[in-house]
């Protein structure tokens, strides 16, 4: 109890400050992307193919990205400074998307987000790794998730609210001002607060020696081969829900467009700020795979709902199930690596291996979606990505272990 009271006491101004950071981070980090599907559908009345594609390039660019921006962030001990630069250039890209009408200049556009984004998740967790150490990691990631999901509550309320009174062009602007209160956070970050050994993933008894090369990641560590798998399954169901509910939404009624994506990202994200809370607290005491559990198996569900339905109050009453998913999800993916990471000294760019990865499933779930819509139907392209949901459920719970307690052993070498 007296190194908890510590903990609060010496670093107190430095973790309200990355929580709150993550608070205004929330729309920054994608650029209002669900709100940039429904921008080309309404204003240039672009297809479902072509809109996803356009969303898929930026995925592209991001996962291309992140196994350097994970080493990067390992390496250097300028983290703030780090999201100073991504911060600026998310916040000028975002604005520009929408004042350009050319198709190549937007795909451009996004190939820049989608790099400069790529540096936010790895650079947030190594400070914050850094700032508790292993011991604290669990609750702090907890309250990150919490603050992240209702900045995206007031982000979205935000953004629909622009769009609607005065234009959807205005929606996009709300990126800028939640930038400059973000920077604002960062002033409040003392450098000093933060281990850059502990952010790496070094323990107090561990060498530096130990650190494992980047590409043997995976190999090294079975389970976290294992948990990429079930993440990318889980992230190409996912990934093109959100967007083909609001393109259903608003073809029938293009003028609440922006109040109908908003209702759904503001529904699922007050969700997931109680579920991001339970999950930090109770994530030591009941393990981490009986939680995750209960993620995978809510996304099947969730896809046939939106399969069987048009009817809008419905719609957007199934994102619950999305605060749930992705509640569970977002606060316990950074545990699980770091616990499978432990004192390899890897932590950050293991997050990028295992996002990168993940991207390629999340990145080709909105082009896939779309082409199916248009060769077909949203209920077939729903069923489909309920489908692939399940599998992930299957193989999460016959081959996933339990990771709370898992020592990372190191597979011995010729040269060791």
């Amino acid at each position: 109890m007296t190194k908890e009271i510590d903990f609060l006491e010496t670093k107190k101004r430095s973790c309200r400050a990355i929580n709150w950071l993550n608070f205004f981070l929330s729309d920054v980090r994608d650029g209002l992307g669900p709100f940039l599907a429904i921008f080309l559908l309404t204003t240039y009345h672009w297809d479902q193919a072509k809109i996803g594609v356009v969303l898929t390039v930026m995925g592209i660019s991001t996962l291309l990205v992140q196994i350097p921006a994970g080493a990067f962030i390992d390496y250097t001990k300028r983290k703030r400074t780090v999201l100073v630069v991504c911060i600026i250039i998310v916040s000028i890209v975002t604005v520009a998307v929408v004042w350009v009408k050319s198709y190549s200049l937007i795909l451009m556009l996004k190939v820049i987000m989608g790099a400069t984004t790529a540096f936010f998740a790895p650079a947030i967790a190594g400070i914050t790794l850094g700032l508790t150490g292993p011991k604290q990691f669990t609750r702090m990631v907890g309250r990150n998730e919490a603050f992240n999901h209702a900045g995206n509550v007031f982000a979205a309320a935000l953004a629909g609210l622009a769009g609607y009174f005065i234009s959807m062009k205005a929606s996009f602007y709300t990126v800028p001002i939640m930038g400059v209160l973000a920077l604002t956070s960062l002033l409040f970050l003392k450098s000093s607060d933060i281990d850059h050994r502990a952010a790496r993933g070094f323990t107090e008894d561990t060498s530096e020696d130990i650190a494992i090369p980047w590409y043997m990641v995976l190999i090294e560590c079975p389970p976290l081969l294992i948990f990429t798998i079930t993440i990318v399954l889980f992230h190409f169901a996912n990934a093109a829900m959100l967007p083909m509910v609001a393109e259903k939404l608003t073809e029938s009624n293009p003028h609440f467009g922006a109040v109908f994506i908003s209702s759904c990202v503001v529904v699922a994200q007050l969700t997931m700020v109680p579920m991001a809370i339970l999950v930090g607290k109770k994530a030591d005491v009941w393990g981490r795979k009986k939680i995750f559990l209960v993620g995978f198996g809510i996304l099947p569900i969730r896809g046939m709902l939106f399969a069987l339905s048009d009817n809008i109050v419905f719609l957007v009453s199934v994102q619950v199930l999305d605060g749930i998913a992705n509640g569970i999800f977002g606060a316990l993916l950074l545990i699980i690596i770091a616990d499978l990471t432990k004192s390899t000294g890897r932590f950050n760019v293991s997050q990028g291996v295992v996002t990168t990865i993940m991207g390629v499933g999340a990145s080709m779930s909105t082009a896939v979606a779309g082409a199916i819509v248009v060769g077909s139907s949203y209920f077939y392209s729903f069923l489909f990505l309920s489908i692939v949901a399940l599998l992930a459920f299957i193989i999460f719970l016959f081959f996933m272990p339990e990771t709370k307690d898992y020592v990372f052993q190191k597979k011995a070498t010729k040269t060791d």
